[in-house]
């Protein structure tokens, strides 16, 4: 019997020995199995930032829905119809063809006036408009196409104008042609490259010579987010001016000469038709053509200077980084300070480092980006500092914790702002990071208490 529990004490001391032998390696796993716990609130916070994105999306596009959307102006243009001919089982047919003749000359002078709406505290930017369209038409290249001119209806022609909403026109639209001033109708009758916008019918008998055709015309257009034009022209140049100070130039074509200061920004655009994959006359049943007249837009979106949504979702991507090196500091400081931190413990300081993301989220939306990081990271450094100097009753432990949180939210902002060099910046950042961590663990005994 005394034989027995010899042999179980000493299996019983051999199984204590062999745990405090492996211990720190079974802390490390643990704290292993922390982090990836630590996951499952990091992913709905990320979830939490892709939601809050599609409120403010949703309420963008409410207030654009209210006032008008983001406009498209397509246009002057003329429609001419023609007879196409066509066999089915055998029987010769007739149907209506479009032809669109667009204008050799194509100016735009614009000047926007913005002002930002409130949708609960999301922004909006919207603007009101002001263009001037002016030009000329001629037959030239009607006579260089493979059209037959003899039969185009120059008496029942269209001149077209397209826009993305209707809703934006301020005031009746009229366009003067040659010496005469025609009013448009709504809607396009099936005559225009696009269903939405405008059309007046027109005699054009004139083409049939070699007159030019000069137009003009303006428009009191508002819309939100952006404006495009297409360049119909066989030279399209189009001058912006507005009260807006962080544009940016988008679609096919970036202007020519641009000027951005605090309050205001101007740009000039210049098209030539060799730049484009369309001519000046286009047959509307060649499908083809169509497309690339509508993928040929170029413009200004009047982008908010701010989203703090991407930043954030840019900087939680950074959170495994943080919650990671600040465990191994605690797991460092636990060893050789020869303190002794539960499990629990170490979660506890995970779930605070993860609330600084929704703590930076809630507040961005009504301070801004930068000054919501600040704040979240005082209040975490605080918090994450403020305790472990009541677990480990030492100063410099937490001195330490709080240098390395601020060091590592420092480093992290820098990234956020950083574009061109941000993967460079932080691949060299996560070496030095590695080497200092693989200096300090050859410091500690693995295989000791």
């Amino acid at each position: 019997m005394e034989n027995l529990n010899d042999n179980l004490n000493e299996t019983k001391r051999q199984t204590v020995g062999c745990l405090q032998r492996f211990s720190k390696s079974i802390k490390a796993v643990v704290i292993a199995f922390l982090v990836l716990l630590l996951l499952i609130p990091m992913f709905m916070i990320e979830n939490l930032i892709s939601e809050r994105e599609r409120t403010q999306k949703d309420a963008m596009a409410e207030v654009g829905q209210k006032w008008s959307l983001a406009q498209t102006v397509t246009g002057p243009y003329i429609n001419l119809e023609y007879p196409i001919t066509y066999e089915e089982n055998g029987i010769t047919k007739v149907s209506k063809g479009n032809v669109f003749l667009f204008p050799d000359e194509l100016s735009v002078d614009g000047q926007l006036n913005t002002e930002i709406l409130r949708r609960g505290i999301y922004k909006v930017n919207v603007y009101k408009s002001e263009l001037l369209i002016k030009g000329y038409f001629s037959s030239e290249e009607l006579r260089k196409s493979n059209v037959d001119r003899n039969l185009l209806e120059y008496n029942k022609a269209a001149i077209c104008l397209n826009l993305t909403d209707m809703r934006g026109l301020s005031e009746q639209v009229s366009i003067r042609l040659n010496d005469s001033v025609y009013v448009f109708e709504s809607g396009m009758d099936e005559r225009g490259i696009d269903n939405m916008g405008v059309h007046a019918i027109i005699d054009l008998s004139a083409l049939k010579g070699d007159k030019k055709l000069p137009y003009e015309m303006r428009i009191k257009l508002k819309g939100s987010q952006s404006i495009s034009f297409t360049p119909l022209g066989k030279v399209t140049k189009v001058n912006l001016k507005g009260n807006w100070n962080s544009p940016s130039f988008d679609g096919n074509y970036l202007p020519e000469k641009r000027e951005i200061t605090g309050k205001d920004f101007s740009a000039q655009w210049k098209v030539l038709n060799l730049n484009r994959n369309y001519s000046q006359v286009v047959v509307k049943d060649k499908n083809d053509s169509i497309s690339d007249i509508k993928n040929s837009n170029f413009g200004v979106n009047l982008k908010m200077p701010v989203d703090q949504y991407q930043q954030s979702t840019r900087s939680i991507k950074y959170a495994v980084l943080i919650v990671l090196l600040t465990f191994t500091v605690i797991f460092f400081t636990e060893i050789m300070g020869k303190a002794r931190i539960h499990a629990l413990q170490y979660l506890l300081v995970g779930l605070a480092l993860i609330l600084f993301y929704s703590l930076q989220l809630s507040m961005s939306e009504h301070i801004g980006f930068n000054m919501a990081y600040l704040v979240a990271s005082i209040l975490t450094i605080a918090l994450v500092g403020g305790y472990m100097l009541g677990v480990v009753k030492k100063q410099k432990s937490a001195f330490t914790m709080v240098g390395l949180l601020g060091i590592l939210y420092t480093y992290v902002f820098i990234l956020i702002q950083l574009e061109t060099y941000a993967l460079l910046a932080g691949s060299l950042g996560l070496f030095v990071i590695l080497a200092t961590v693989m200096y300090f663990s050859k410091k500690i005994d693995w295989f000791n208490e």
